[in-house]
């Protein structure tokens, strides 16, 4: 299949590992700080000792209890011993439980601020930024890439901490046994981090790429499920089963390479650990066959060798899993620097009750930089006034809206509400004063009454039915099973088109705007609903300025002021007898469309 989708999301992030940006993500544990100390202290002073204490008990034991240099050994020092070795071993497992249980915690509460961090900020986000990113785009940051940083917070951290210390101890220890052969075993370690540091950037590429196929698959599957009827409808199934298999099976490929390269990292640990192991054996011995150290003291290096590989090996995996949080970390601060295509001011002023004047001032504006979409529109509408915007597809209509709601902020000119410029002031207290209802209506999962209540949480039960009755919406909801409590699926699908666009109404009219816009909210409704509608207009436009995007005249015909649009220009405005009376676009229109309809 030679489908291809190209999303800006589709290339890797080009930079250099910024340990900034692991500042950046370590800072959201901050707020738990305390926390963390506390399990570090537990797990310093009870695990970490307790496991250094245990090597240098067994050192004891066999040079003190067991086989002491005048020959006679000490069965009581060896009980002592052995009583202390189990003491220290059940410290070590509580401290272990204890630490456990708390990363575990505080880990999830790190990534649950994160998560709520992230989707607060992409509410934030202008529309460009959704114009230019599909849903399972923006869902995948919120989810899988949240997601993969939670080894990271539950494990990683305090975990490290403890490892750096232990490493640390052992090191000491070792010095202060033999400094000979102390040296002689972590002789390998610049080895070992010399052979890491070539493979980070080739590791962290890797998973940079998984993370991007990821996020190809959850858009596609995304927008599959989106278009299903469609893709049914044209019985493309296979021909989308075949695509989405080709997107999975190089999902595969990459998390392959990926993995491949990841594994790579035990194995470079192990090679090392074994040469320091056979160092310590070989200069071990020799150093015994010497008198110049005992086996109490070779024994206990044994251990402490092993408790020093430990650590190593799970710093080792930590910043394996270090870079592949990496990729994701990357990916989800590229959301959380992305600025508002539509940015608030500090000094942003509360938009108080309007009267509802509305004026544009010689308006430019383009979706894109080469090709405007309005070009030097002025219009001038009174308080109350409803004002129709007619034309052909792509005249600049929707654009209208657009920025009298401040989705877009014009390229030149301004928008004014009773005289103040919409960038002016905070953009909730300007969309709390304007009310839209669509053509493709939003049904949230929840109740009826719920999805009514949608712009205006605080309504009462009372006023949702109230508002339902005036749009003529209260008889259908009446005969659902459950009325208002009518559970809804989501987008609506069990509720008609002429039903949800009521419910649209019901909900614009609670909310109560100073400035209504319906957008072609009546285009896809059969002439029965259409009627019914008309009646709740009646009582939805009362008293509000309004702006009205359609086609069909029944919609448009009684509107105080039509405003004719073509390419971007206003090219005629007047009511519909004056405009009727002189040739011209809107002329035109309606007379194509009584053709049309007596066809």
């Amino acid at each position: 299949m030679s489908r291809q989708f190209v999303y800006q999301d589709d290339d890797t992030i080009e930079t250099p590992f910024n340990w900034k940006q692991i500042g950046r993500l370590f800072a959201f544990v901050r707020p738990y700080r305390k926390e963390v100390i506390s399990v570090t202290f537990v797990m310093t002073v009870f695990g970490m000792l307790s496991r250094l204490a245990i090597p240098f008990l067994t050192y004891k034991a066999i040079d003190q209890a067991i086989q002491p240099e005048n020959g006679e050994g000490s069965t009581s020092l060896l009980v002592i011993l052995v009583v202390a070795m189990l003491a220290m071993y059940g410290m070590r497992w509580w401290a272990q439980r204890y630490t456990i249980q708390k990363t575990n915690e505080i880990g999830q509460k790190v990534i649950f601020d994160l998560r709520a961090a992230l989707f607060k900020h992409i509410q934030s986000l202008s529309f460009r930024f959704f114009d230019k990113r599909p849903a399972g785009s923006v869902l995948v940051r919120v989810t899988n890439d949240v997601n993969s940083l939670q080894d990271v917070f539950t494990n990683g951290v305090i975990n490290t901490v403890i490892d750096i210390i232990q490493l640390i101890g052992i090191t000491i220890i070792l010095l202060f046994l033999e400094p000979k052969l102390g040296l002689a075993v972590m002789i390998t370690v610049p080895i070992m981090f010399l052979v890491s540091s070539k493979l980070r950037r080739t590791i962290r590429h890797a998973w940079q790429v998984v993370r991007i196929k990821q996020s190809r698959i959850n858009a596609h599957l995304n927008e599959s499920i989106q278009g299903i009827r469609v893709t049914q409808a044209f019985a493309q199934e296979r021909e989308n089963i075949g695509y989405f298999d080709g997107m999975n099976s190089s999902n595969i490929r990459s998390w392959n390479r990926a993995s491949a390269f990841n594994q790579l990292f035990g194995p470079v640990i192990e090679v090392t650990s074994a040469i320091g192991t056979l160092v310590l054996l070989l200069y071990g011995t020799y150093l015994i066959k010497s008198d110049a150290m005992t086996v109490g003291v070779l024994v206990a290096f044994i251990t402490y060798v092993g408790s020093f590989w430990e650590p190593i090996t799970r710093l080792g995996m930590m910043y394996s899993q270090l870079l592949i949080s990496m990729s994701s970390a990357e990916r989800i601060f590229e959301f959380m620097d992305e600025k508002p295509a539509v940015p608030e001011k500090e000094d942003a002023t509360r938009l108080t009750e309007l009267e509802g004047r509305v004026r544009l001032d010689n308006v430019t504006f383009g979706y894109e930089t080469d090709r405007p979409a309005l070009k030097g529109i002025n219009l001038d509408v009174k308080p109350g006034m409803s004002v129709a915007l007619v034309g052909h597809t792509g005249s600049g209509k929707s654009t209208i809206v657009n920025l009298l709601c401040r989705f877009y902020d014009t390229v030149e000119g301004r928008v004014l509400l009773d005289g103040i410029d919409v960038r002016d002031v905070t953009i909730e207290s300007l969309r709390s004063q304007i009310g839209i209802v669509l053509q493709d209506t939003f049904i949230f999962s929840g109740t009826i009454r719920d999805n009514i209540r949608y712009g205006r949480p605080g309504a009462t039960d009372a006023e949702v039915e109230a508002a339902a009755r005036s749009v003529r919406a209260h008889d259908f909801i009446a005969n659902l099973p459950d009325g208002y409590d009518t559970e809804v699926q989501e987008r609506g699908n069990a509720l008609s088109v002429g039903q949800r666009q009521l419910l649209s109404f019901a909900r614009a009219l609670l909310a109560n705007p100073r400035i209504l816009v319906l957008d072609e909210a009546t285009a896809s409704i059969d002439t029965e609903t259409e009627l019914r509608i008309q009646e709740a207009l009646g009582t939805l436009l009362e008293e509000r300025t309004s702006f009205i995007v359609a086609h069909r005249l029944s919609t448009i015909r009684h509107a105080d002021m039509i405003v004719v649009l073509d390419h971007g220009v206003i090219v005629d405005q007047g009511n519909h007898d004056e405009l009727m009376k002189r040739p011209g676009h809107y002329r035109s229109l309606v007379e194509a469309q009584y053709r049309y309809l007596s066809a």
